[in-house]
This record gives C-alpha cells, structure tokens and sequence, in this order.
C-alpha cells in the first residue's frame, strides 16, 4: 500500500510474461476504466485528424502496461472480451506462443476498428519491459518506449520516438507519473507540433502539477466534470486511507469513493494555437 495515498500496490500484475495475472486480478476488482475511456479517446483521435488534416495520427499511451487502451480501440474490443481471453475457460492451459498467436489473429481480423488499417499508429510507455514486450510481440503497438522519465531524461533514441506521437492519453497512471515525464515528453515534440493529451487522473491525485507545467508549454487544458469510475477498492483499509487522502486534497468524498470505487476525471490538453 502507498504511504501517501492509501492505495494498495499492484506492481507485481504489470511484471510478468503476459497478461493473465493482469486481468485475473483486476477482474476481481471491476477493473473497466479503460473501457469507459474508449469513445472518449476514439472522439479526440477524429478531433485531431478534422482538426490537422492528419489522417494516420500515432497515439502514444503512457502506462500502456501489455497494450490494453491500444486493444480496446485498434481492435474495437471490450473489457469483457478481454477477461474472458485472458482469464476465461483454458487461458491458463495455453502456451506463450499460444497467446500471442491468438493476439496476432485478432490484431490481423479487426485492426481496422479505426476507420481502415494501418490509421492509427500506438505507441507504448512504460517501466514495465515484460508488459511492454507483450503489447509489441501481440501487435497492439506498433512501437515502445521502455523508460522511467520520472528518473531520467529519454535517450536520444526515445526521445525520437515520442516525437512522432500526435496525441498523448492515459488511465490511471497519472500521479504516480508526474508532471516531469509529461514535461520530458512535450520537450521531445518538434516546434510547432505539440501533442494534443487526453488524461483519466484519480481524483486523489490533484493535476494542477501537470497543468502548470502544460500551460508553461502553451497548452490549454478543459476539465470534465463527470467522474468515471476505475475500479473497486481492494480493502476497506484502502478505501479508508484513499477517503482520508481526497479530504487532504481538498475533494468532496461524498462520490464514487464513498460507495466503494477509485474514480478518475478526464482532463483534455490542446495547444492554444
């Protein structure tokens, strides 16, 4: 559990081969955010082509963990879909092999979920090598950056490939990623083409950090005011010390989390220009 939060660590699901542990665990916790986060990131992806002319954008997910954003939305699945591959009727039994031929499959059959193949380009960010080899191998993404930028800055190399991003998203990982990787990122972008971000954040986690950095860059940011729920506490030890953290903050408890679930806000970062 974090001292600083409450909230239980689940590292040890995002380090393994491949992601049955991942999904079996998160199951269990009515894990869907990502699902609910879906038609929020297909709208700004035709937002940033009717707005740029870009019809082939790269979106680079930050915390992609074994590719599931890119999955849900290259491929049009669901979360559902995803538990039951993964976690249903004789996943254990199958090989490695076996799993990421199936991926591959699926990938070849209904990667043009996203107005025709090839349209969208994902990318992955994440510490986690043996989730970001997955996501690769199973062609959710199509590149990977394995980087801490809370630690270090990119290597020239990295720093290359998070240019090339059009868009930047993600669920979750936002306060345990700070405003310095989104900063390294935006710094990485060639002048004159900023990334435009789409961020689910806990609302334990204030995002002022990452605006003040954002507008610094020439960013503005639109907050939703709906909250979108992330997934059951794991321990009513958890939901207390999270429901201790959100009065620390400054948020209203009476929500989401008093009834039993982490929820996140999305925060929307276009350049003013």
């Amino acid at each position: 559990m974090r001292a600083d939060t409450g909230k239980i660590s689940l590292d040890d699901i995002y380090t393994r081969p491949d992601p049955r542990a991942y999904f079996r665990t998160l199951r269990e916790l009515d894990y869907f955010i990502p699902q609910l986060a879906k038609p929020y990131f297909r709208t700004l992806i035709q937002e940033y082509r009717d707005a740029t002319g870009v019809r082939n954008p790269t979106v680079l997910d930050i915390g992609c963990s074994y590719g599931i954003n890119a999955a849900l939305l290259r491929c049009d699945a669901t979360m559902d879909e995803l538990y039951e591959r993964y976690d249903g009727p004789g996943a254990d039994k199958l090989g490695m092999a076996e799993l990421l031929e199936r991926d591959r499959e699926m990938v070849l059959l209904r990667g043009a979920a996203l107005d025709g193949p090839g349209s969208v380009r994902f990318l992955g960010l994440d510490s986690s090598r043996p989730a970001l080899t997955y996501a690769a191998e199973a062609g959710f993404v199509d590149g990977a950056v394995h980087a801490d930028l809370e630690e270090n800055e990119p290597t020239e190399r990295q720093r290359e490939t998070l240019a090339s991003a059009d868009l930047v998203i993600s669920t979750g990982c936002i306060g345990y990623v700070t405003e310095r990787t989104l900063g390294r990122i935006v710094a990485a972008a060639p002048e004159g083409r900023k990334p435009w971000m789409a961020h689910f954040v806990l609302r334990m986690f204030p995002f002022d950090p990452v605006e003040k950095v954002l507008d610094a860059a020439g960013y503005e940011t639109v907050h939703a005011e709906e909250t979108f729920r992330q997934r059951r506490f794991a321990t009513a030890g958890e939901q207390s010390q999270v429901l201790d953290t959100l009065a620390a903050v400054g948020v209203d408890a009476g929500g989401p989390e008093s009834e039993g679930w982490l929820s996140a806000r999305l925060h929307i970062s276009r350049p003013a220009a």
